[in-house]
């Protein structure tokens, strides 16, 4: 194979770096874990017995901070509240916990990674304990609809850009 000149040299694709080097950004997920679980179930039993459809009330808040130069934890902080006619069903607080590990990754891409790419990563696993979480209080499983962390970014960077620039009008082409 190596006669048709289709060889290909896995060994060296960063250029000629020192052994051991690697300069290209790398992005890992290190560990996943509960920080901080929290289920209030404050007028059980009543509360099973209450008719109609409760209003759930989700908020969402992501946080990210850097244990070193190369490791990150993002939090992923769920509250839930179901609010019936008779009172508050339920309350459950979840913070849910990444650690990745950002390797020669600039701060312009980094920031996205952190605030979008990384809680999207762990939500699916933050849903669930928020589902069995509301399943082992007494009531059915609460399953949340994905949330789109990327376009939530955008909306941040957005509102944080007007704000900045208050009544300025924007650089660039019209």
């Amino acid at each position: 194979m190596a006669e048709d000149g289709s060889d290909l040299d896995f060994n060296n694709q960063g250029g000629d770096n020192a052994n051991g080097m690697d300069n290209a950004p790398s992005v890992g997920v290190l560990s996943q874990y509960i920080k901080d679980l929290s289920v209030e179930n404050p007028n059980a039993p009543d509360s099973y017995n209450w008719g109609g459809q409760p209003q759930i009330d989700v908020q969402v808040n992501i946080q990210s901070n850097a244990l070193n130069e190369e490791v990150h934890e993002v939090a992923l902080r769920l509250n839930v509240k179901a609010n019936g006619e008779k009172g508050v069903s339920f309350i459950v607080e979840l913070v849910y916990c990444g650690l990745f590990g950002l390797r020669n990754v600039p701060e312009d891409a980094a920031h996205p990674f952190l605030f979008a790419e990384a809680p999207r990563i762990i939500f699916p696993f933050a849903r669930r304990i928020l589902a069995d979480a509301v399943r082992d209080a007494g009531y059915p499983p609460l399953m949340l609809e994905p949330i789109d962390f990327n376009q939530l970014y955008m909306q941040q960077r957005e509102q944080a850009g007007a704000q900045a620039g208050g009544d300025q009008p924007p650089v660039g082409q019209a």
